[in-house]
């Protein structure tokens, strides 16, 4: 009787849940809410196992004594501080946690032996700063646990750092300096609102190089006395300008930083802070200089420039500026950038498309390059995986006399004539740019699947010049669909394409893509995949956290202007979810931080009550994308089964 009495509640409890989601039945495994997804075949699980086990390693900081590198990796379920002492050397795991890890900055005082690092809790992004102590093995939360907190950067005599935090109020990032190892000693030392952040510490610690983020295209760097409070601007300009990086010379009298001030591309450029002067140093390279780092002694200074979207590695003479391009770098993407205490060897994390990232060390006397780290690819052969070809389509509009081309990376199957089915892989931010990179599921849907990849840097993209940047901001939010649009007709004028099964995929402004796309060329598409994405404008701003709502108003339009607030709503996905009739697959972290669980729940909704098929995977421990491996595991499953479903067949 007991049973039956179960059974029965159990039937009635299924029959709610199949109410509430519009008859999809809703099923939970672990942390994972699960609707409309069937179930997974073994076959999937069991092919994608190599993909699913491939690592990366990040750079993250030399020791002390530049015996070694602690780098990020995971061997887990999430990404971790590990220690590795020689090239190919073995990994030493330092933290272990079920949360990952952000960051490995290592105190500079000779007497300590410890680094700081960031955590948060199920993706929330609400940053914790810990010190852990290496000799003995122990951590500590410095922050009030409560507050986001972050960008942390040491004083150079290792005596004190300074991060950010919005403990004030939880809207701004106020600026913050604790002493080593006092916690209770932590005083502000900017709260003057808005977006701060730290970048360096003058040579004798009395002045701190800070910047104030307004959006991509603007920020304003001062010169911040912690003693006093007193802010003085740096290289200020009549009309909005990006800058980035920023370190002072070893004389403490001038600043290196990145600048797009009068120019299309942001150029590497030296400040002299008396004369209040600043000198463009990289002219001839007719590309954004991203990260740059300065030696211990001042005398040589690396950078890198986004040529095209592929990373190239420059060593600058500091005192006659005088660079060179590091020839031998693999072709992909260049992080890191960090001297070793003695200045003779550069780390830096490489990655390219058919290789996972890893740490490298360039040795500065002869330019050799050793590779430090071999992380695992499941055992697949790297010289089967695709690499991509730069394209460039015509879309919609004009640059001149001319039409304005948008620049894609397409990675074809090497088995096969075709016609192979499309997927259109679409990067966030908006102001982001997709560069290639090694992705295992990529790699899976291009060789196991047969399906070519194309990831188009539509205009609002970094990466070609701030006007291309800023094309799609404001009313001009749907220019950047069209380009879809356009991408659409160049695949059909491609024989080894089939224009009748293509799939859009994105994350975050990219789901929004996705949505945008599905809506307008609806019958030109077989269906779209979705990660956090916005679906409604003005609800977005109205719920994402309140340190980035200011942020996203710049880019997207103030919801509280009766006229803006007309047209977000209008364009809105929301709005329109009546033109999908496709299926579409709805990913979302129930604690993101910057686009909220609330986005995916009312898209979701809003296709079903028009008789669309939606799947819908909800993870209870993650934010703003799937960081923990068995969460991305069963992603990439369900991706699979869909694509085989709605695009393959």
């Amino acid at each position: 009787m007991r049973r039956a009495l179960l059974a029965a509640v159990l039937v009635l409890f299924a029959a709610d849940c199949r109410a509430l989601t519009g008859g999809v039945e809703r099923r939970e495994e672990g942390n994972l809410v699960i609707e409309g997804i069937p179930e997974i075949p073994r076959r999937i699980e069991e092919r994608m196992i190599q993909y699913q086990n491939t690592r990366s390693a990040a750079v993250q900081d030399w020791s002390l004594d530049g015996s070694g590198l602690y780098i990020s990796t995971r061997f887990g379920e999430t990404s971790q501080i590990h220690f590795v002492g020689a090239p190919g050397g073995a990994r030493r795991q330092i933290t272990f946690f079920d949360e990952p890890v952000y960051g490995a900055a290592v105190c500079p005082a000779p007497s300590s032996n410890g680094f700081l690092f960031g955590k948060d809790v199920g993706g929330g992004e609400f940053y914790q700063l810990f010190w852990f102590d290496v000799p003995t093995g122990r951590y500590a939360m410095l922050t009030d646990g409560a507050s986001r907190n972050g960008g942390a950067v040491w004083s150079n005599a290792g005596d004190r750092f300074v991060y950010y935090t919005t403990r004030r109020n939880g809207r701004d990032w106020d600026l913050w300096v604790m002493p080593a190892g006092d916690p209770d000693g932590a005083r502000p030392v900017l709260e003057a609102g808005g977006t701060w952040g730290a970048v360096d510490w003058s040579p004798d610690d009395t002045k701190i190089l800070v910047t104030r983020y307004i959006s991509a295209a603007e920020s304003h760097p001062h010169l911040l006395d912690p003693a006093t409070g007193s802010l003085e601007a740096i290289n200020p300009t009549g009309g909005p300008a990006s800058y980035g990086g920023g370190i002072f010379s070893k004389d403490g009298g001038s600043l290196y930083f990145t600048s797009d001030e009068n120019s299309e591309f942001s150029h590497l450029r030296l400040y002299d802070i008396a004369g209040k002067r600043a000198a463009i140093l990289t002219e001839e390279i007719p590309w954004d200089i991203e990260g740059i780092s300065l030696s211990h002694d001042g005398a040589t200074l690396a950078f890198t420039a986004n040529e095209d979207g592929i990373d190239r590695l420059y060593l600058m003479d500091a005192g006659t500026h005088e660079y060179r391009r590091v020839e031998g770098i693999p072709e992909g993407s260049i992080g890191g950038l960090l001297f070793s205490p003695d200045d003779e060897r550069l780390a830096l994390t490489i990655g390219t498309p058919s290789s996972t990232g890893d740490a490298w060390v360039l040795g500065l006397g002869d330019l050799s390059l050793e590779r430090w780290t071999f992380s695992e690819i499941g055992g697949l052969d790297p010289e089967t995986f695709s690499k991509p070809r730069l394209i460039r389509y015509e879309t919609f509009d004009t640059v001149g006399a001319k039409p304005r081309t948008i620049p894609a990376f397409y990675f074809r199957p090497a088995e096969g004539d075709g016609p192979f089915p499309v997927l259109i892989d679409i990067h966030g931010g908006p102001e982001g740019q997709y560069t290639p990179y090694f992705s295992a599921t990529m790699q899976y849907f291009i060789d196991e699947l047969g399906c070519a990849v194309i990831a188009p840097n539509v205009r609002g993209s970094t990466g070609y010049g701030k006007s291309y940047q800023l094309l799609d901001n404001g009313m001009k939010r749907e220019d950047s669909v069209r380009d879809i649009g356009a991408l659409l007709d160049w695949i059909e004028r491609q024989p080894e394409l089939d224009r009748d099964r293509v799939c859009v995929y994105g994350g975050s402004y990219g789901g929004y893509m996705v949505y945008a796309a599905m809506i307008r060329y609806n019958d030109r598409l077989r269906c779209g995949v979705d990660v956090v994405g916005i679906s409604n404008f003005v609800t977005f701003l109205e719920n994402t956290q309140d340190y980035r709502r200011d942020l996203r108003r710049v880019e997207y339009g103030d919801e509280r202007d009766p006229g803006m607030r007309e047209f977000l709503l209008k364009i809105s996905p929301t709005a329109n979810a009546s033109k999908i009739t496709r299926p579409m697959f709805i990913v979302q972290g129930l604690n993101d931080p910057r686009v909220p669980a609330s986005e995916a729940e009312q898209m979701l909704a809003a296709i079903r009550a028009n008789g669309g098929e939606a799947w819908y995977l909800l993870a209870r421990d993650e934010g703003h994308g799937f960081r923990k491996k068995s969460n991305r595991d069963y992603l990439t499953y369900a991706m699979v089964l869909f694509l085989e479903e709605h695009l393959l067949r």
